[in-house]
C-alpha cells in the first residue's frame, strides 16, 4: 500500500515533467558511455602526427568496442531486470544469486574476449577494414592492443552500471561512469600532445578511466543496499544465469546488429574507395573511413538523447498501463514523438548548415581539401534523415515499455541487419562510394514506413483500451 502511495504521482504528475525526471539521467549516463570513443577520435583528429590515419584507425576499432559492450549489457542488463523482480517478489536468495553470478560471467566472458581479440588481432582488424592502407592498420593495431588490455575493466563496469541502479543508486551508476570519462578527458591530451604517445596514449587514457570505473563499482558490490552479497553469491548458478540472460537478450542484439553494420560499412568504404579517382591514392585512402567514422559518432550523440528520452518512460509508461490509464500511455507517446522529432530536427538543422564547423573539432584544418569536401559530402547526405531516424529509435523503445520486447527487437533487427548491411552491401554496386552514404537515409526511410504501421496500430490499442476503461 505504502508503495502503491510512494508512486502514485506517476499517475497524477504532468507527463512533460515525468518526461524531463526521468530522461535526463538516462541521456547523461548515455552520453557519458559514447564520450569515451569521441573524445579519443577528437584529440586524435586534432594531433598533426596523426590526424586522418589516426580517424581512421579509431573508425575500425570501435565496433570491436561495441561487441564487448554488447555482451556486458547483455548480463548487466539482464542482471538488473531479474533483480528487480526477484525483490518485488521478495526473493533475495535468487537477488544475491543473480548478482554475484553475473560478476562472475561478467570477468569470464572479458577474459575470454581480450584472449580472443590478442591472438586474432590482425584477422579481425582487416575483417573491419583495417588494411585501407598500411599506416592505418599500424595505427589501428597500436589502438586495439591497448585497448583490448582495457576490455576486463570496461566490460566488468559496463555490466555492473545496470546491477547498481536496480540496487536504487542510479546516481552513483551515473557517477561511476562520469568518474572514468572525466579522467580520460584529462589523460587524452597529456598522453598525446605532451608526451607524444600517439594512439597507445589515447588508448592508455581510456583504460584508465574504465579502470577507475570499474574500481567504484567493485567499492559498491561492498556496499550495496538491497541486496547484500555473500561468499555463495559468486559460486555461478546455472539455473538463475538461464534466467536472466535472456532478459538481456534485446539490450546484446540491438549492440551486436549494430557492430554487422558497421563491418559492411567499412569493408565497402575500403572497397569501393578504392575504384575512386581521388581516394584511391594511397595518401588519401584513409579519408573515406575517417570521415564516415566521424559522422558516426555525431550520430551516436544524437541517438544517445532520443533512446534517453524513450528509456525515460519505460517506467512512467508501465505504471500508468497497470493502473489502468492508457488514455496518459497514449497521450506520453504523442509527447514522445513530439519530443524525438524535435531532437532529430535539431540535429538535421546542424549537420546541414555547420558540417565544417563540425569537421573542424575533428582536426579538418590539418588536412586536405579532399577530407573537408567529402566530410561536408557525408554530413548531408549520410544524415538528412535524422527526423525519422530518431522518431523510429522512439517507437522501438516505446514498444519495449507496452512488453512487446520481441516486436521491438524484430524491427530493430530488420533496419540494422536487413536494411543496415542490406543497402551497404547493394547500393554501392550502382553508385559507388556514394551508395555508402545513400544506405543510411533509405534505411531510415524504409524503416519509418514500418513504425508509421507501427505508431497507427498502437494508437488504436491504446484507443480502444482506454473507451473500455471508460465504459467500466
Amino acid at each position: 500500500m505504502n508503495e502503491s502511495n510512494a508512486n502514485a504521482f506517476l499517475e497524477q504528475e504532468k507527463l512533460g515533467t515525468l518526461m524531463r525526471k526521468y530522461a535526463v539521467p538516462c541521456i547523461i549516463s548515455l552520453l557519458v558511455a559514447a564520450l569515451y570513443n569521441i573524445v579519443d577520435q577528437i584529440f586524435i583528429a586534432n594531433a598533426d602526427y596523426l590526424g586522418s590515419y589516426g580517424n581512421a584507425a579509431n573508425t575500425v576499432v570501435f565496433p570491436l568496442t561495441v561487441v564487448a559492450l554488447a555482451i556486458a549489457v547483455m548480463i548487466g542488463d539482464g542482471c538488473c531486470a531479474y533483480v528487480s523482480i526477484c525483490l518485488g517478489a521478495r526473493n533475495h536468495e535468487n537477488a544475491h544469486k543473480s548478482i554475484g553470478s553475473a560478476v562472475v560471467l561478467s570477468v569470464v566472458s572479458s577474459l575470454v574476449v581480450t584472449l580472443f581479440y590478442l591472438v586474432f588481432q590482425d584477422g579481425i582488424l582487416t575483417a573491419f577494414g583495417g588494411r585501407v592502407n598500411n599506416e592505418t592498420f599500424v595505427q589501428a593495431q597500436e589502438y586495439f592492443f591497448w585497448i583490448t588490455l582495457g576490455i576486463p575493466f570496461y566490460m566488468f563496469g559496463q555490466a555492473l552500471n545496470p546491477i547498481i541502479r536496480s540496487d536504487g543508486s542510479p546516481k552513483f551508476a551515473m557517477a561511476a561512469t562520469l568518474g572514468g570519462a572525466v579522467v580520460n578527458i584529462i589523460l587524452d591530451p597529456v598522453f598525446i600532445f605532451v608526451f607524444h604517445w600517439g594512439m597507445m596514449g589515447a588508448a592508455v587514457a581510456t583504460v584508465l578511466g574504465q579502470i577507475l570505473t570499474a574500481v567504484l563499482s567493485i567499492w559498491y558490490l561492498c556496499h550495496m543496499k538491497a541486496v547484500k552479497l555473500e561468499k555463495r553469491s559468486f559460486l555461478p548458478s546455472w539455473g538463475v544465469i538461464r534466467k536472466f540472460i535472456p532478459l538481456g537478450a534485446c539490450s546484446f542484439l540491438s549492440q551486436i546488429s549494430l557492430v554487422a553494420s558497421m563491418a559492411a560499412i567499412n569493408n565497402m568504404i575500403r572497397k569501393y574507395g578504392a575504384l575512386d579517382e581521388v581516394f584511391s591514392q594511397t595518401e588519401y585512402a584513409q579519408i573515406p573511413m575517417a570521415v564516415v567514422g566521424i559522422v558516426m559518432k555525431f550520430f551516436q550523440i544524437v541517438i544517445s538523447i532520443a533512446v534517453g528520452t524513450a528509456a525515460g518512460c519505460i517506467p512512467v509508461v508501465g505504471y500508468n498501463i497497470g493502473a489502468g490509464r492508457k488514455d496518459r500511455a497514449k497521450d506520453l507517446f504523442t509527447l514522445l514523438l513530439i519530443v524525438e522529432a524535435a531532437v532529430g530536427a535539431v540535429a538535421l538543422l546542424i549537420v546541414e548548415l555547420f558540417p565544417q564547423q563540425l569537421i573542424g573539432i575533428f582536426g579538418a584544418k590539418n588536412e586536405s581539401a579532399y577530407y573537408t569536401e567529402y566530410a561536408v559530402k557525408c554530413f548531408r547526405i549520410y544524415l538528412c534523415m535524422m527526423i525519422l531516424a530518431t522518431v523510429n529509435k522512439g517507437t522501438f523503445i516505446y514498444l519495449q515499455s507496452l512488453g512487446k520486447a520481441l516486436a521491438s527487437t524484430a524491427i530493430s533487427l530488420v533496419r540494422e541487419v536487413v536494411f543496415g548491411v542490406g543497402f551497404a552491401l547493394v547500393l554501392p554496386l550502382f553508385f559507388g562510394l556514394d551508395g555508402v552514404l545513400y544506405s543510411m537515409p533509405v534505411s531510415d526511410i524504409l524503416t519509418f514506413i514500418i513504425a508509421a504501421v507501427v505508431i497507427r496500430f498502437t494508437y488504436r490499442e491504446l484507443s480502444v483500451d482506454s473507451a473500455k476503461e471508460g465504459t467500466k
